[in-house]
């Protein structure tokens, strides 16, 4: 009967089938298998005891209700996959597992695990940046009024919005990308790491073992893989999960009834936006990722904590992680096909944005004119003082920003009517905002060729 949500709610099949228990002993199979196979190169078992135990290693043969039969007798969860293996072999089975401790098993299929989950991440946020570069190149113009504090501030193009966050997501694709080095390891290092139960094959042993694999051998460890490996893990997919908080919480704010100048799909035909409120078209999915955030963020301190375990190691870390590695993935891999979703039918309202441009009056060109001011002549601190004086005054006549710089002989000797109606247009002062999403276009496309 299920209980978490992410087994009827949250993560899609392909990313839950990496998580689920036969996948999972799969994997721990696939190392028991390996190790059979590098004890065979370097001639501790005989070949067909090798070959035998490959064979078996699949979760065909060796079932998941036997597994879990043995696990409730003997109360081992790996010694009960190295019996239920070893009922398959025969004779071979003796070889099974020969020399490892359970955590040379159980964290290198981590690693197997963590490969196929970080495959599905990368391709979303390849997919991610894809849509965010198309958005970034529509609305490379679309001029919008900036907010900084939750107030009106000089004028932003959606545009640069939307690049701002395709380079955020590459930086993620780059950090994935290193971090697997440093993740992706397996060990066959025994009891405490000494490999004295490999005897002096020891690193031959896990050599061969994490080329068969594919992965990379720890250099040293002690029973476990250091959990610095996971913490890491774990606190990157917090910062992707950061970033999509991010990006939902500001198209939440921009769906505002006051702002109203974008909107998540809202399917019209048959959506309920709530229970009570007939009108209502909520930003739920926006929502959903903001509040799974949470979730995903909260588990780096159980990462964290996962790191400080006593002498060669305790077993504090083995019920967490069942936790937090699933949910961590699932529950991130819902949020970003949720704002992939999103963000390809999003909605902007021009009418809306150009509104909320224009909604201070000129006021929020206060610093366009300022630095005009300097430009001819007027000290900075001195400009700055004035534009200050001006707009606090028009605001508090309900002026626009022009009326009161036209009226003000102060500036009236610097500056024409016609230059002044030219620096109060909100959509002359973009700077570089149109260089610049250029500019990520071309670097972003090259590197996603590349």
């Amino acid at each position: 009967m299920p209980i978490h949500p992410i087994d009827f709610r949250y993560g899609s099949p392909e990313m839950k089938a990496i998580f689920e228990e036969e996948s999972r002993l799969q994997k721990l199979l696939d190392v028991e298998a390996a190790l059979a196979r590098a004890h065979k190169k370097v001639g501790n078992i005989p070949k067909e005891a090798a070959d035998i135990i490959s064979k078996n290693a699949t979760v065909d043969k060796v079932k998941l209700s036997r597994v879990k039969e043995i696990e409730n007798e003997i109360k081992h969860d790996l010694m009960a996959v190295v019996k239920a293996l070893s009922e398959q072999c025969g004779e071979a089975g003796k070889y099974v597992h020969l020399g490892a401790t359970s955590y040379d098993i159980i964290d290198t299929a981590n690693a197997l695990q963590f490969r196929e989950a970080l495959e599905v991440v990368v391709k979303d946020l390849y997919t991610l940046e894809g849509v965010l570069l198309d958005l970034a190149e529509r609305y490379i113009d679309t001029v919008a009024v900036g907010r900084t504090h939750g107030q009106h501030a000089t004028p932003i193009t959606y545009g640069l919005k939307f690049a701002i966050w395709a380079r955020e997501t590459r930086r993620h694709i780059k950090r994935l990308q290193q971090m697997k080095e440093r993740v992706l390891v397996g060990k066959m290092t025994g009891a405490v790491g000494t490999q004295a139960s490999f005897g002096t094959q020891g690193p031959r042993i896990q050599e061969l073992v994490m080329e068969d694999l594919g992965l990379k051998a720890v250099m040293v460890s002690n029973q476990v893989v250091q959990r610095d490996r996971y913490a890491e893990l774990i606190s990157m997919l917090a910062l992707i999960a950061a970033s999509l908080d991010k990006f939902a919480k500001e198209i939440r704010n921009l769906m505002r009834t006051e702002i109203a100048e974008v909107s998540e799909p809202f399917a019209v035909d048959k959506q309920v936006g709530s229970s009570t409120m007939p009108h209502k078209r909520n930003p739920i999915n926006c929502e959903k990722v903001c509040g799974l955030a949470r979730v995903v963020k909260s588990n780096v301190f159980v990462a964290l904590e996962n790191v400080a375990l006593e002498h060669e190691r305790d077993l504090t870390n083995s019920s967490p992680e069942r936790v937090i590695f699933p949910e961590s993935f699932i529950l991130l891999d819902e949020m970003l096909k949720t704002m992939i979703k999103v963000l390809r039918g999003l909605v902007l309202f021009p009418d809306n944005i150009e509104r909320n441009l224009m909604m201070t009056r000129g006021l929020e060109m206060a610093e366009a004119v300022m630095i005009a001011l300097v430009e001819k002549g007027l000290g900075r601190q001195d400009a700055h003082e004035m534009l200050r004086e001006i707009s606090m005054e028009a605001y508090k006549k309900g002026e626009s920003l022009e009326e009161a710089l036209k009226k003000d002989s102060r500036i009236t000797q610097l500056l024409s009517d016609e230059e002044i109606s030219k620096l109060v247009d909100p959509h002359n002062y973009i700077g570089t905002a149109i260089e610049q999403v250029r500019n990520v276009l071309e670097v972003s496309r090259r590197e996603r060729i590349s």
